[in-house]
């Protein structure tokens, strides 16, 4: 067991791209985690996805052993983030087991909407921070200019920040050095009764369920009976060990230290993320503030190409959300796509992620509805339901009021792109809150409502912006709307799975978008097919699918006009039978192709 004035605990935060996992190589190489051999590049990074991407998804936690300058070897536990706005809520689990933060900042791009969250997600966790400068090696580095920056955006005093090029090591070693010295040691008494956080879980095949924990106080050892305090369950704990970055078993982990067990636990379900973990013959009395549960925001469907896959998708999800406890779903039927389910996701990054890993690691192929949020109805009766699926709001007569959710968004941007910016807020129906400057870039605070943003609002201010402004996002409350469901008919008949929910100003617009795009989707038939957009009885857009035409009157040759009259006639009398009782098969290829994320 290490002395806790020789622990020190931190994580690594900053904005997409600007260098996390590279830098979290280096330092496992510069501590000797992984001989030269087992080096790659972000070794952190273990999912296919995280890697071909170049984004992490799930936070990794690694013990290093560190010879300082002053003779003694410390122990450092890393803990790599995500940057993305969607993965934030393991930003903040990683942020409760540490002490202290590395706040990586590209010094060719400065201070971004994520590194500005993350920022104060350490603040708010009363953390150590040591401002690092990454990629100082580049041409178009300015290290003063972004000094400045952090000062004037953040508020951090960036006196003594870290110079450094993640990818050559330069200025590595020093880092090393700053971290022993300026990060606290963390607090903890191995006499008092075991408490500790439980920080992640994930499902492993051959181990059950592992669980990664931070020691708070007490001794966690092989062989003892621990109690989870908000499941109330008691397991066996079988082993103990640290990621170095391989699991390497030790007999016990004292306060300040982070590491993994297994105790034979089947499910993740059992395993909540933010429990305390304590003794169980001499429990602890008062458990750890936890995180708040991580809420879904985005809903979507996935349903199977093929009916028959049913049962594989429900046990492919089953298995996903061991690994991810953020992620809901329940069955749901449309008379269109069969059966399937409904998902939770935090964000549209989340729901990519998600079906791209059922797709590769399941080899299924889905089809995925319009992404919808949670609303909250109101009914005359006095009840509140909250609806996640368009097709099941209730009669409007029955609706006193619809909420919709609303998110509180942080939009960083150059100067020259502050016009385009606020003008696509407002068409989103954006208030604005903030608007300030810190040297050429503009920060602009508004409240938007998610279901504006949730289609393709980031693609949008990135096109927009060039790629230059960054966005994070915070939830903020629900707010009475004026919303209304628009439903799509094809040939009179509802389609469940095109419907979606909208402020009644741009229904008409989207309707006519929806009715545009399916009629050249849809493939003729022998009868006219009509395309409607309708909120309630109310038709508000329509298309008409033209009748494929058979020329009847080929066989006229010269005679009468009536005789061609009356095979005309007749024709239109069987297409009119047709198209009462015909009925209009829609491809698959046309669902997906009209619920496609991006929005036209």
């Amino acid at each position: 067991m290490t002395e806790l004035s020789r622990i020190r605990n931190f994580a690594i935060i900053a904005h997409i791209d600007h260098g996390k996992s590279t830098l979290a190589d280096r330092l496992i190489q510069l501590c000797g985690g992984l001989s030269e051999r087992e080096m790659r590049e972000q070794v952190l990074d273990s999912m296919d996805i995280e890697r071909e991407r170049g984004i992490t998804i799930k936070a990794q936690a690694v013990r290093l052993h560190y010879a300082a300058h002053d003779g003694h070897t410390y122990v450092l536990n890393l803990i790599d983030t995500p940057g993305h706005v969607d993965f934030s809520y393991e930003v903040s689990r990683s942020l409760a087991a540490c002490e202290g933060s590395l706040l990586v900042v590209d010094s060719t791009q400065g201070v971004e909407a994520q590194t500005l969250a993350n920022a104060y997600l350490a603040i708010e966790n009363d953390h150590e921070i040591i401002p690092v400068l990454n990629k100082t090696d580049l041409p178009a580095a300015e290290p003063e200019r972004i000094v400045e920056q952090i000062e004037d955006v953040i508020g951090l005093d960036a006196a003594h920040t870290m110079l450094i090029s993640a990818k050559t090591g330069d200025g590595v070693p020093e880092l090393l050095e700053a971290m022993v010295e300026r990060l606290p040691p963390p607090d903890g008494d191995i006499e008092q009764p075991l408490k500790a956080l439980l920080v992640d879980s994930w499902y492993d095949p051959y181990l059950g369920v592992m669980i990664l924990v931070r020691i708070v106080d007490g001794v966690l050892s092989r062989g003892m009976k621990v109690r989870m305090m908000a499941a109330g369950t008691v397991h066996q704990v079988e082993q103990v060990g640290v990621f170095s970055p391989k699991p390497t078993r030790v007999e016990q982990l004292g306060p300040g230290e982070v590491g993994y067990i297994t105790a034979g636990i089947k499910t993740v379900a059992d395993t909540n993320v933010g429990d305390t973990v304590t003794a169980d013959r001499r429990r602890a009395q008062t458990p750890l503030p936890g995180f708040k549960p991580t809420l879904p925001v985005v809903f979507c469907g996935l349903f199977p190409t093929d009916a028959g896959d049913f049962d594989d998708l429900r046990q492919s999800l089953a298995k996903l959300r061991l690994n991810d406890s953020s992620f809901h779903y329940e069955p749901e039927t449309s008379a269109a796509l069969g059966t399937g389910f409904r998902c939770g996701f935090l964000g549209l990054l989340h729901l990519e992620v998600i079906q791209e890993r059922l797709e590769r690691e399941f080899d299924l192929d889905l089809i995925a509805t319009a992404p919808s949020v949670v609303y909250r109805v109101h009914m005359t009766d006095g009840t509140t339901h909250e609806l996640h699926n368009p097709a099941d709001m209730p009669d409007p007569v029955k609706i006193a009021g619809i909420d919709e959710p609303w998110i509180r968004a942080t939009i960083l941007a150059p100067g020259e792109y502050v016009g385009s910016v606020l003008q696509l807020c407002t068409e989103r129906r954006g208030v604005q809150k903030e608007l300030t400057y810190a040297g050429n870039r503009a920060m602009a605070i508004y409240r938007l409502p998610l279901n504006e943003v949730v289609f393709d609002f980031h693609d949008r201010l990135k096109s927009i912006s060039r790629g230059y402004a960054s966005f994070d996002y915070e939830m903020d409350g629900f707010t009475a709307g004026n919303l209304v469901r628009v439903g799509i008919l094809i040939n009179s008949e509802p389609v469940d799975a095109f419907s979606f929910i909208c402020d009644r100003g741009q229904a008409e617009f989207r309707g006519r978008a929806i009715c545009d795009r399916l009629k050249d989707l849809i493939p003729r038939q022998l009868f006219k097919i009509p395309i409607q957009a309708a909120i309630g009885g109310t038709v508000i857009a329509r298309e008409t699918i033209s009748a494929m035409r058979k020329d009847v009157t080929a066989k006229c040759y010269g005679g009468d006009i009536s005789r061609k009259r009356k095979l005309l006639d007749k024709q239109k009398a069987g297409k009119k039978k047709m198209r009462q009782f015909g009925k209009v098969e829609i491809p698959q290829s046309a669902f997906i192709a009209a619920l496609k994320m991006g929005d036209d």
